[in-house]
């Protein structure tokens, strides 16, 4: 499908009243997993959207363009609100949290193993054992503190058990910055930027907003801004393979294109029909935000939609369902090989291999001083001490031995010299 050919409906035609914009919310025990993933992740994309707007109405002095902005931004404001309240009044923080991490490992998977770039390839697999990682301390402390199984809650799809160990994931910030992608990647390499950046962002925001707001004890407050701190390497790691040669209004078509590509996406594999339903709502009215995006690209830069996207047909879609059980034995495989590894500037490395002055090693002791004041290895050692070893969801053996003791939290590996 290319969107640019199909027919929208007009601009104005897309705002929605207050009771189109107050959604019956999902049921957190019968609704499946992967409705809640898409529903983060559509939500963190309408933001993305929202933001890099107000950036762009803050760098223009042209009144006019701020004003056709700003009523795209009014339209994306209500599709965001109508996603953010399908979330239901009794599903906890620490609930919507293994949502948050269940997207991050199973996206960044789907999108590692389509990915033909490989710088881009290798720093979505590096990432993505970290997000694995904080999936497992995230079910630990909720089955410690609330008593519910993180496997019920990712519904079987995603293993839980230890990545490359939080501890180990606290680099200089100096390492986290990206070679960016060129103008002429191809359009899913850009479209796999523009996600994961943007899926990454609203988990840094989540955390940035809520993790003070978590009830049930300081370890679980502690835990969401050591994470948190995480999460800000992990978008200003994607952030920076973007694009920077795109202007504004180039930019503004690519993330209107990139909505309506996971819209199309979401409603094409949606089982829940309500919500499917409201993806294909806002496919429609994205298109209309599609071909607007075109018209100012066209008015304010003098450029046709296809000088920005020649090929404009839909990549591949987005599937979390039919990749399930393939991620799983992806993830095995660049945790069996790749686990040890840390960023080096622009590139990784095997924590081994660096110099044993590297400014990796002085941050992270700087930040680590002693392993039993960190959360990430507090929430795992409290639980082991209440029941005896840790809480997993495994399909399999652990595929990296030093992780396979249940009884033990390992602070060294990807971290300390072997």
């Amino acid at each position: 499908m290319n969107p640019f050919y199909e027919k929208s409906c007009k601009i104005e035609k897309c705002f929605d009243d207050w009771k189109k914009l107050y959604p019956t919310a999902y049921d957190k025990h019968d609704t499946d997993a992967y409705t809640k993933v898409r529903t983060i992740l559509m939500t963190g994309t309408e933001f993305e959207q929202q933001w890099f707007m107000h950036q762009l109405a803050r760098h223009t002095a042209d009144n006019n363009a701020r004003r056709d902005v700003a009523l795209l931004r009014g339209l994306e404001q209500q599709q965001q609100k109508r996603l953010s309240y399908l979330k239901p009044k009794d599903e906890t923080v620490l609930e919507t949290t293994i949502a948050y991490e269940q997207l991050a490992v199973d996206l960044t998977a789907i999108l590692a193993q389509t990915e033909k770039n490989k710088y881009v390839k290798a720093a979505l697999d590096f990432a993505l054992l970290e997000d694995f990682d904080h999936l497992y301390r995230f079910s630990d402390l909720l089955e410690m503190e609330h008593g519910i199984s993180g496997e019920k809650l990712v519904g079987s799809y995603t293993e839980i058990m230890p990545g490359r160990p939080t501890i180990a994931e606290h680099r200089h910030p100096f390492d986290n910055v990206r070679r960016p992608i060129p103008s002429s990647a191809s359009l899913a390499t850009k479209l796999h930027t523009m996600t994961i950046t943007a899926a990454e962002q609203q988990t840094m925001n989540f955390y940035m907003n809520l993790g003070t707001y978590y009830p049930s004890s300081d370890l679980g407050r502690k835990l969401f801004l050591e994470i948190g701190m995480v999460e800000e390497e992990h978008v200003t790691q994607y952030e920076s393979l973007m694009d920077p040669t795109a202007t504004w209004f180039e930019c503004l078509l690519m993330h209107e294109y990139a909505e309506c590509y996971l819209y199309y996406s979401a409603m094409n594999e949606e089982s829940n029909d309500a919500i499917k339903k409201i993806w294909t709502m806002h496919f429609e009215q994205e298109l209309a935000h599609l071909h607007y995006a075109a018209e100012l690209l066209k008015k304010y830069e003098k450029k046709e939609w296809a000088q920005v996207i020649p090929d404009a047909e839909f990549p591949p879609l987005l599937a979390f369902n039919d990749n399930c059980e393939k991620n799983k034995h992806y993830i095995r495989n660049i945790l069996k090989n790749t686990v040890n590894n840390t960023s080096v500037m622009e590139d990784y490395a095997d924590v081994n291999s660096i110099p044993d002055d590297y400014q990796y090693f002085k941050y992270n002791t700087a930040i680590n001083k002693t392993h039993t004041s960190v959360a990430s290895h507090k929430v795992i050692d409290s639980y082991i001490a209440e029941f005896g070893e840790d809480y997993r969801f495994t399909v399999a053996e652990h595929p990296v031995k030093p992780l396979r003791d249940r009884k033990t939290d390992n602070v060294d590996l990807a971290r300390k010299k072997s």
